[in-house]
């Protein structure tokens, strides 16, 4: 789907990070975008600051009903929604799982990967039944290679299921003309450490975890927009260079593969 087509972008998390800074580029494409979030200042600073074409809505990802209001305001406001970025999220850092509290366990799953859910079961049907739309889910480098450490387990399992729920997806929408994206991004400066510790702290410091400042949110905008209208499953940003973690991985399923048939014959 061409950028310039879209007529209505719904985007989750938009009132800051990798969020804002796609909602902010669509609008200046002349698209009408409303921007999902938890946090009522932002999107009010964000939609103040728009060039009119932008809208907020509150909305806890987590809440069905929150969603089922938000899209039907959306679209009487602004027209059946053509691209839905399923980008909010949340950290966990710090804790190994067998510490972790369980609540924090499902709180961080159910942000970034029930979340996810929820928007599809909100939007996509719609998009099916049109045969028009695009879908993004944010997941993470971290979704698809050997997980850094530090990095909690809980964040590790909800972006790796973003990656498999969206392989689903894309399969399941590809005959009906819809077309899904996961983004990968690797560090990115955002404010997400202080989202998660809005409603409570799952996090604490880890010695050396980022300590390298993360990369900025303009430069994974063009590489975004390229995905989408390439229908590219498969968006990856600012981990370029980390391949060999990616290969790691692919080498040891290789070679498991390998001793399963040695076993056999």
């Amino acid at each position: 789907m061409k950028i310039s087509d879209i007529g209505h972008a719904f985007v989750t998390g938009g009132a800051s990070g990798i969020g804002l800074g796609a909602a902010q580029a669509l609008e200046a494409c002349g698209v009408r975008v409303t921007i999902a979030d938890i946090n009522p200042e932002q999107i009010d600073a964000a939609v103040s600051a728009s060039g009119g074409k932008m809208r907020g809505a509150l909305l806890d990802v987590r809440d069905r009903e929150g969603w089922a209001s938000a899209k039907a305001e959306a679209e009487a406001a602004f027209g059946p929604v053509d691209l839905l970025f399923n980008n909010a999220g949340i950290c966990s850092t710090g804790y190994e799982l067998a510490d972790m509290d369980p609540e924090s366990f499902d709180r961080i799953v159910g942000v970034n990967l029930y979340g996810v859910f929820n928007g599809i079961s909100a939007f996509a049907a719609d998009m099916r039944a049109r045969r028009r739309g695009h879908i993004v889910n944010t997941a993470s480098f971290v979704g698809i290679a050997a997980p850094i450490r530090g990095v909690g387990g809980s964040y590790v399992a909800s972006k790796f299921g973003i990656v498999g729920l969206s392989e689903v997806l894309r399969m399941e929408l590809a005959p009906h003309a819809v077309g899904v994206s996961v983004l990968c991004p690797g560090h990115i400066a955002t404010g997400m450490g202080r989202n998660t510790a809005r409603p409570s702290s799952d996090a604490r410091k880890v010695p050396g975890l980022g300590a390298t400042p993360g990369g900025k949110v303009e430069d994974l905008v063009p590489r975004l927009f390229a995905g989408i209208e390439a229908n590219d499953f498969y968006i990856i940003s600012h981990c370029e260079d980390d391949w060999a973690s990616v290969q790691s991985r692919c080498v040891e399923l290789e070679e498991a593969f390998a001793r399963a048939r040695a076993a056999k014959a």
